[in-house]
C-alpha cells in the first residue's frame, strides 16, 4: 500500500471512529430569533415566572437538574447541525406553556449537547415569541453556585 492510500485509509477510520463515538461539533454560539441568556439571566427569567425545561433524558434529569426545573426530553435522531431535520425528533410542545407569548428557557448540558438548541429551534417555529436558550445549560449553572435537586 503506497503513502496516498495509507493516508486515506487512516483518515476514513479515525472519521468512522469519531462518528460511532458520537462526537459531534459545538452548538452554535447563536440563533435568530432565539436570546442567548447566561444562568444568572436564566434565573431571573425563572424567578419571574419563566419556566426553565431541561431537555435532556429522563435519567439525567432525575439524577440532577435545575431546581424547579421542568422535564421535557428533546429526543434526537437528526444529525446534531444547524440544519437538522426535526422529523426525525420527538418533542413534545403541548408540555410547553399555553401562552406562546409567555417566556420560556431551554437548557441541556451545554456543549455537544443539541437538545436545547433543537428545542429551542422548534419552539421559536411554532409560534414561541420569547425562547430563550441557556447554551451553558446545566454545567454553567452548577458552576455558579445557582440551586439544584
Amino acid at each position: 500500500m503506497n503513502k496516498r492510500n495509507w493516508m486515506k485509509w487512516t483518515s476514513a477510520i479515525v472519521l468512522s471512529i469519531f462518528a460511532a463515538s458520537g462526537w459531534s461539533a459545538e452548538t452554535p454560539t447563536s440563533l435568530a430569533g432565539v436570546k442567548l441568556v447566561s444562568a444568572e439571566e436564566a434565573k431571573k427569567l425563572q424567578d419571574a415566572g419563566a419556566p426553565l425545561i431541561d431537555t435532556r433524558v429522563a435519567a439525567e434529569y432525575a439524577e440532577k437538574t435545575i431546581k424547579g426545573a421542568k422535564s421535557v426530553p428533546y429526543k434526537e435522531k437528526s444529525d446534531k447541525a444547524v440544519g437538522f431535520d426535526a422529523s426525525k425528533d420527538d418533542f413534545d410542545l403541548a408540555k410547553l406553556p399555553a401562552d406562546k407569548n409567555a417566556p420560556v428557557v431551554f437548557f441541556c448540558n451545554a456543549g455537544e449537547c443539541w437538545k436545547s438548541y433543537k428545542a429551542s429551534v422548534v419552539a421559536q417555529k411554532a409560534g414561541y415569541s420569547k425562547v430563550n436558550w441557556l447554551r451553558g445549560g446545566l454545567p454553567e449553572w452548577t458552576a455558579k453556585g445557582l440551586p439544584t435537586q
